[in-house]
C-alpha cells in the first residue's frame, strides 16, 4: 500500500518542482518577478493563490479535527473566516493594488508602508520588517507540523530506522521532506513559481474535499445515517449553538479580522496584473473558498460518523483527513489525497517563506547593508534567507506534541492584530499619520504577544479565554487614531494631495 501512496507523492513533487523550474525561466531576473511575478497574475492564479496559501494544513487537519471532536459549533470559525475574505477582497484588495503601484511600485508591505507614510520610513520598515520574520517562523512551523504528522501517521515505521541525521523518525523525516521540496521551488522560482503552484494545489485540495466526505457517507444510509450516527454520539453535535456562549462565538467569528493583516494573502493583490481584474478574481477566490470550507466541515463529521460506525480508535482528531484516506481509498488514489494535504500546507509554507525572504532583502539587506545591490544580487540574497527561516521554522517545528491550530491561531492573531488595523486604516484614512502607523504596529503585536504570555486567551478572569486578536485589534486600532489625531499629517501628505482641512493650517 505505501508503494503506491508514495509514487503518487512523487510524481506531485515531480510537478512541483517542474513548475518551480518554469518560473525561474520566466521570471527571476529581477526583485519585481522574484518577489511580485513581475505584477502579472491573471485573476485565476491570484484567486487559487491566495486560497491556498491562506487555507493552510489547517484547512484538512486543524478545522476537522476540531468538528471531528467537538461537534458543528466549530464551524463559526469557517464563517468568520469566509466573511472576513470577502471583505478583504472588497476593501483591501483594490486600494492596495493601486497604491503600491501608485507609491513608487512598492514590492513589499514595510516598504508599501515607509512610501506613504514617510516621515516614520525607517521605524516602519524595521518594525514590520521583524513582525513579520518572528511570527512568519512560527506560521511556518505549524504547517511543517502538519507535515510531519501525515508522514507519522501515513508511513509510520517506513522511516524511523533511517539514522539520526536523516531525520530518525517518520515525524522529522516529514518536517526535512516538506521543507526540502517547498525550498526547492520557492529558491528556484520565486513568486510566480509560488503563485502557479498555489493554483496546482488549489485544484488539487478542493477536490479532495470534496472527494472525500462523500465517499465517506456511501453506503448503508447514506447521509441521513451518517446524522443519525453523529446525533447518537452527542444529540447536540449537529448544533451551531450547543454550548457556545458570547466570548465563545466573538473569539470564533473574529478570526475574519486578521484578513486584512496577513502579508501572505495581501501580497497577492499586489501582484494581480491590474484593479480591474479584482471583481473576477474575487469571485473565483470566494466560491473556491466556499466550498473548500464545506468540503472540511463534511470530512470532520463524515469521519466521525465512519469511525464510530466501525469502531475504530482515533488518538490525534487532526489526523482524520488522513486515517480515511489510508482506510477507504487505493493507494493510488490516497497518494493523491495526501498530495491535497501536503498542497494545503506546502502553498502556506511557500507564500509565507516568500514574504519573510522579501522582508529581509528589502527591508533589511538594501536598506541598512547593500544600498545600491544589483537586481541579481537582491535575487540570490532572496534565494539565502528563505532557506534561513525555513531552517528557523523546522526547529520550532520538531515538537511532536504541537498542534496545528494552536500554532496558526497564534500567528494568525499577530499578524491580524499588528497589520490589519493599520492596512485598512493606512488605505482608507488620509488622516492617518506616521506615528499613528508606529503606534498601532507596535500596540497591536505587543497586545497578541502578551495575552498569550499571560494565558488569557485560555482563561480569563477565571472564566474562558478570549482570543488574543480581539483585544490586539482594539487596541491597534485605538492607537492609530489617538495618536494619528494628536500628531500632524504634513510630513505623510501624499504630493499632489492637499493636507486634511482640520490641519492645513
Amino acid at each position: 500500500m505505501q508503494t503506491g501512496t508514495l509514487i503518487s507523492l512523487a510524481l506531485y513533487f515531480i510537478l512541483m518542482i517542474a513548475i518551480g523550474a518554469y518560473a525561474w525561466w520566466k521570471s527571476t531576473d529581477s526583485s519585481e518577478g522574484y518577489l511580485l511575478g513581475g505584477r502579472q497574475l491573471t485573476p485565476a492564479v491570484a484567486a487559487l493563490s491566495a486560497g491556498a496559501s491562506d487555507m493552510s494544513g489547517w484547512l484538512l487537519l486543524g478545522l476537522p479535527g476540531a468538528l471531528y471532536a467537538t461537534g458543528l459549533v466549530e464551524a463559526w470559525i469557517g464563517i468568520g473566516l469566509f466573511l472576513g475574505a470577502f471583505a478583504n477582497w472588497i476593501l483591501v484588495a483594490p486600494r492596495l493594488r493601486q497604491q503600491t503601484a501608485d507609491l513608487d511600485d512598492s514590492l513589499t508591505i514595510p516598504q508599501f508602508l515607509s512610501r506613504r507614510f514617510p516621515s516614520q520610513a525607517l521605524a516602519l520598515r524595521t518594525i514590520s520588517a521583524v513582525i513579520i520574520v518572528v511570527f512568519f517562523a512560527v506560521y511556518t512551523a505549524a504547517g511543517l507540523v502538519g507535515g510531519g504528522k501525515l508522514f507519522a501517521t501515513s508511513f509510520a515505521g517506513l522511516f524511523g530506522t533511517l539514522p539520526q541525521e536523516l531525520g530518525g523518525s517518520d515525524y522529522t523525516f516529514g518536517i526535512w521532506i516538506t521543507a526540502g521540496v517547498v525550498l526547492a521551488y520557492t529558491m528556484v522560482g520565486g513568486f510566480l513559481a509560488v503563485s502557479l503552484t498555489d493554483f496546482v494545489q488549489g485544484c488539487i485540495m478542493v477536490v479532495a474535499l470534496v472527494l472525500m466526505p462523500v465517499v465517506a457517507t456511501m453506503g448503508e444510509g447514506g447521509v441521513g445515517q451518517m446524522v443519525r450516527e453523529v446525533t447518537a454520539i452527542d444529540p447536540d453535535f449537529l448544533s451551531l449553538f450547543a454550548g457556545l456562549t458570547f466570548i465563545g462565538f466573538l473569539s470564533a467569528v473574529t478570526w475574519g479580522l486578521g484578513y486584512f493583516g496577513q502579508p501572505h494573502i495581501i501580497v497577492r493583490f499586489m501582484a494581480l496584473r491590474s484593479v480591474k481584474d479584482v471583481p473576477r478574481a474575487r469571485n473565483i477566490g470566494m466560491t473556491w473558498m466556499g466550498v473548500a470550507l464545506l468540503g472540511s466541515l463534511g470530512v470532520g463529521i463524515a469521519g466521525r460518523a465512519f469511525m464510530e460506525r466501525n469502531g475504530l480508535p482515533i488518538e490525534d482528531p487532526e489526523t482524520i483527513f488522513i486515517v480515511l484516506a489510508d482506510l477507504l481509498f487505493h493507494p493510488l488514489i490516497t497518494g493523491f489525497l495526501l498530495a491535497a494535504l501536503l498542497a494545503a500546507i506546502m502553498s502556506t509554507i511557500s507564500s509565507q517563506l516568500l514574504v519573510a525572504s522579501s522582508s529581509l532583502t528589502e527591508d533589511f539587506y538594501r536598506l541598512f547593508i547593500r544600498k545600491h545591490a544589483s537586481e541579481t544580487e537582491m535575487v540570490n540574497i532572496g534565494r539565502v534567507c528563505v532557506l534561513l527561516v525555513a531552517l528557523v521554522a523546522c526547529v520550532i517545528a520538531l515538537d511532536p506534541e504541537s498542534e496545528v491550530l494552536g500554532l496558526v491561531s497564534n500567528a494568525w492573531a499577530g499578524f491580524g492584530a499588528a497589520f490589519g488595523p493599520l492596512i485598512l486604516l493606512s488605505l482608507m484614512w488620509k488622516r492617518m499619520t506616521g506615528a499613528g502607523a508606529v503606534a498601532g504596529l507596535v500596540t497591536g503585536a505587543v497586545v497578541v504577544i502578551a495575552w498569550i504570555a499571560l494565558g488569557w486567551n485560555a482563561a480569563f478572569l477565571g472564566g474562558e479565554g478570549i482570543y488574543e486578536i480581539i483585544p490586539g485589534f482594539v487596541a491597534a486600532m485605538a492607537a492609530i487614531v489617538g495618536v494619528s489625531l494628536a500628531t500632524s499629517p504634513h510630513a505623510d501628505a501624499r504630493p499632489g494631495e492637499p493636507i486634511p482641512a482640520r490641519d492645513a493650517g
